[in-house]
């Protein structure tokens, strides 16, 4: 799933209205290198949630979402994000009045149905 998410920690941790994420399952996922930091905190739903970012330059790289079984990885860290297309925003409900996307993608007013 690729998403642009409107929540307000998403706001905060990309310092804009929306983030661009990449759902994946943690065992698809590796990280490589000791600069990886680690922000603990609890989603709007009361869920822990653990926001990772690189020590060295600050970048926001995912959010590990424990309850849901997946990492959200910030889209504009990759390399190359030529191939990414959001399918839906979600959160909409937190969305900034300004913060438009493409009136044709699907909208959920909180998190998307996982599974």
């Amino acid at each position: 799933m690729v998403a642009v998410c409107h929540c307000d920690h998403c706001q905060k941790q990309s310092g804009s209205a929306f983030s661009v994420n990449i759902a994946v399952p943690p065992d698809s996922f590796t990280i490589t290198g000791d600069s990886l930091k680690g922000y603990k905190d609890t989603s709007a739903s009361g869920v822990g949630l653990e926001r990772n970012f690189c020590g060295d330059c600050g970048s926001p790289l995912y959010s590990d979402v424990t309850a849901a079984g997946l990492y959200f990885i910030k889209a504009g860290t990759l390399t190359d994000s030529s191939w990414v297309e959001p399918g839906a925003e979600i959160w909409c409900d937190e969305k900034v009045a300004w913060g438009k996307q493409a009136d044709e993608l699907p909208k959920m007013p909180a998190n998307p149905p996982l599974g």
